[in-house]
């Protein structure tokens, strides 16, 4: 039934809908009474479920009942509705689904986006002549916001939007939007919003996060609209006859398997965990594409023009695969796609949830999904995976603290906009939850730190961003920090990348010279590029280059047939495997009775490690040592994720040193750390000169790793991204861009200042916060201390274990890419497979 007239449902709409056979779901019309209301609301349903159109609902129910604006007209000239996204694509993709009901319902609402890949003649019209509805990310918030004429382009605004809201308060982006939240609260004192997500596991963190906090303890919290049902996921695992991998990321051996999949689909989007794992994967599919499937490339670091054409293959349905990265794991609803392919372990039970909602689309029909484990330790990892999907289990992160970095950064926009007094900033800012506990004493800091660089800096013009006026109120000193905080606003801070330019060859052989036009594929990470020599051959964009040189900030490469090319590989692209499967994963192994699931090969595996060894249990640490080649080895199973095993393995090392067991390396993965060293440990262990209780004892998170981090390199590369987030260094000069090295030597020296003359400095305390919930996973760690005391069960064995031949092989591995790392790790683990299988 569509519904009654008596309803806040303008006929049209009722039309529209009843013209389509549809009715208006339930959530979509709560929401929408809600939001009549003045209401701030969070809905939470599942994919399919009108999530989109529930969310815009509201408001253009509202801007058709004002009417066209007509030229000229007074009172309302700013934006209606911001809609902010975390990806760039999902802005487009909406657009592209909202404008098709307002045009068939002739309403008077004009629709635009707003992105990094806008044009700034398009950026400029819009501040000048807004939209009422702009779809938009974080950073064009920020943007705007530190804009004088703010006040006027949204004192007439009346809803945000914000979709995907787990993915958007995870992160530093976060703590961005929060506290353009909070400004706009201002500049908009009815300001309501209305908060999308699909997988939530706190969801009174969303809702606070989608209010105005008052000051004190009390926590406000929005309304709540939830949708329950939905048709149950139908999940399966690839069934292989091959031999499974012991270690690697690759998936190679699926291949066959994986391209008959898509043979048997309509359309299928192929997802994998990194950019690297995307080029390989698409390269080698091609390779073996007898049939001429149309097969596309996605992910984020291709140029935007090679994207948009992807993404509209996709809504024709003119392909039948798409391989992609995170860059269309959130909310996109392009093309009729039918299965979705997870290649690789999915890190977490809500991130499987959102990928696989990538397919059907349809709240009323299951999802179909595969997943294509990378080796033996990930085949369990998707069992656990799809048992947590089955009991609809999530495991979105809590809501972060905010960040003092971004913080300064907001600071320095909001100066930009207009002179602010610090009291009422202050007052502001911790109306927004990430801030919400942010005292005064801090704030005044950062205020400082931004106005002068701090006690250290303060003697440096370059760093004197703001001045104190006569009446108390702080402005921007000079017209030229407002230009570079601009140029460098936004928390992404990735490796730095060079622009990649094609240089067309002519036919008699000769190369365009390096410097000379050619069509633009994307951006490329310099470290990459500087071991390259020229002749040199890699794959980007799912084609083979060669390299013919550097000119300024772009790579200049050709057309290649090479037969071995490299695979880029990109800095920080590896997920943690998420604290909730890792519990399962631990369960599933101590469990001999649940393994009838696993494949006859990953069992067969796990009864001689049961045989030979010990299996690790629930919540304990499983500590095997032995001697192979020379050196002595102690492998232990934590599972809790290579952030929190590599440090583990760095304090490890440090400790054993002290007792005399002389270590020389460690290496982690996933799910396990190994140690080794020349001194016999199996012995130390037995005979009571390493004592495993205090080896593993919780008080290595004290001084252990702050002696550690003094000497780590690790501190000044996490400096270096809070330098440039919280603008003391800048990414980008008018008419210039820094390149990576002169990034790096900038902050070093400001790191090396600071630590010498100001140890409390605001961003070194940021460096150590952001070091310690990210690079470190000091909180994932110190609850694995914390879990083992008093269940640490040590065996000493003869040669290695099959449960050790995964990490082992992690040893001495150098980046070789193509065909000849398969060769070389197989040749490995042969000789390890023999050992420990025997």
């Amino acid at each position: 039934m569509h519904a009654p007239a008596d309803e806040p449902l303008p006929k049209v709409f009722q039309d529209w809908f009843k013209a389509r056979g549809w009715s208006p779901r339930a959530h979509q019309l709560d929401l929408l009474e809600r939001a009549g209301a003045g209401c701030s609301t969070l809905l939470i349903a599942p994919t399919g479920a009108g999530k989109t159109l529930a969310g815009f609902l509201p408001s253009l129910v509202d801007l058709t009942r004002r009417g066209q604006r007509k030229p000229g007209e007074a009172g309302r000239q700013g934006v209606h509705t911001l809609y902010i996204s975390p990806l760039k694509a999902l802005a487009v993709d909406i657009a592209r689904n909202l404008e098709a009901p307002v045009s068939e319902m002739g309403l008077p609402i004009r629709i635009e986006t707003r992105t990094g890949d806008t044009p700034s003649h398009k950026r400029q019209r819009q501040k000048q002549m807004p939209p009422d509805i702009l779809l938009t990310t974080p950073e064009q918030i920020a943007l705007l916001l530190s804009d004088p004429a703010s006040e006027r382009l949204f004192a007439d605004l009346d809803t945000v939007i914000l979709d995907e809201l787990h993915a958007l308060v995870t992160s530093k982006r976060g703590d961005l939007l929060s506290l353009g939240l909070a400004r706009l609260r201002k500049l908009a004192p009815k300001l309501k919003t209305i908060g999308l997500s699909a997988t939530v596991a706190e969801p009174d963190d969303l809702r606070a996060y989608l209010v105005a906090q008052p000051k004190g303890d009390e926590r406000h919290l929005s309304e709540l609209v939830t949708v329950a049902g939905g048709a149950e996921p139908d999940i399966t695992i690839l069934e292989t006859g091959e031999r499974l991998p012991w270690s690697g990321h690759s998936a190679r051996y699926a291949l066959g398997d994986l391209y008959e999949v898509l043979k048997e689909h309509r359309m299928t989007l192929v997802f994998v965990n990194t950019r690297s794992q995307a080029e390989m994967l698409f390269q080698e599919l091609w390779r073996i594409n007898d049939d001429n499937l149309p097969i596309a490339l996605h992910h984020g670091s291709l140029d935007v023009g090679q994207r948009r054409k992807v993404e509209a293959a996709m809504v024709a349905g003119s392909l039948r695969a798409i391989v992609s990265t995170s860059s269309l794991d959130l909310g996109i609803d392009w093309g009729d796609i039918d299965l979705v392919v997870n290649v690789g372990a999915p890190k977490g039970a809500s991130r499987l949830a959102q990928r696989i909602g990538r397919a059907n689309h349809r709240m009323d029909e299951p999802s179909k999904a595969i997943l294509v484990p990378a080796n033996r330790f990930e085949v369990i990892e998707c069992e656990a995976a799809l048992e947590a999907s089955k009991e609809g289990a999530q495991d979105t992160p809590p809501l972060r603290e905010g960040a003092l970095d971004v913080l300064a950064q907001h600071v320095l926009g909001m100066a930009c906009a207009a002179p602010f007094r610090p009291d009422d900033l202050y007052d502001e800012i911790i109306s927004a939850e990430p801030y919400r506990k942010l005292d005064w004493e801090t704030f005044e800091r950062v205020v400082d730190f931004v106005a002068t660089g701090g006690y250290a800096l303060r003697t440096y013009d370059r760093y004197a961003r703001l001045k104190k006026t006569a009446d108390g109120t702080w402005r921007v000193a000079h017209p030229k920090f407002a230009q570079q905080y601009r140029l460098n606003v936004g928390t992404i801070v990735e490796a730095p990348m060079l622009k990649v330019r094609l240089i067309r060859s002519k036919a008699d052989g000769r190369r365009t010279p390096v410097g000379r036009g050619g069509r633009m594929l994307g951006q490329i990470e310099e470290w990459f590029v500087e071991q390259l020599t020229a002749g040199d051959t890699f794959i980007f964009g799912g084609e083979i280059l060669r390299f013919e040189g550097i000119r300024e900030n772009e790579v200049y490469v050709s057309r290649s047939r090479a037969e071995s090319p490299q695979i880029p590989s990109y800095q920080g692209g590896k997920f943690p495997l998420s604290t909730y499967l890792a519990e399962r994963v631990r369960q599933t192994l101590s469990d001999p009775s649940s393994w009838s699931v696993l494949p006859g090969q990953v069992r067969e595996w796990l009864e001689i490690q049961k045989a030979r060894s010990l299996l690790p249990s629930r919540d304990g640490l499983l500590i095997e040592t032995f001697p192979r080649a020379g050196k002595h080895y102690l492998v232990c199973y934590p599972f809790d994720g290579r952030l929190a095993h590599q440090t583990l393995g760095m304090l490890l090392t440090r400790r054993l040193e002290r007792t005399g067991a002389r270590p020389m390396g460690f290496v982690a993965n996933d799910y396990a750390l190994a140690v080794w060293g020349l001194g016999d440990l199996s012995h130390r262990v037995s005979s009571g000169q390493i004592s495993l209780r205090e080896l593993f004892d919780e008080d290595m998170l004290g001084d252990d790793l702050d002696a550690w981090l003094a000497e780590s390199s690790l501190m000044k590369r996490t400096f270096r991204a809070c330098a440039v987030i919280a603008g003391l260094i800048e990414r980008r000069h008018p008419g210039q861009e820094k390149s990576g090295r002169q990034i790096t030597v900038s902050s070093d020296l400001i790191y090396d200042v600071l630590r010498s003359h100001e140890p409390d400095h605001i961003l070194l305390r940021a460096t150590w916060h952001d070091a310690a919930t990210g690079l470190l996973d000091i909180s994932r760690l110190n609850k694995l201390l914390t879990r083992i005391q008093g269940r640490i069960t040590h065996t000493a064995l003869e040669k290695v274990s099959p449960l050790a031949v995964p990490v082992m092989l992690e040893i001495g591995r150098e980046p070789v890419y193509g065909e000849a790392q398969e060769v070389l790790l197989a040749e490995a683990a042969d000789d390890l497979i023999r050992e420990a299988m025997g």
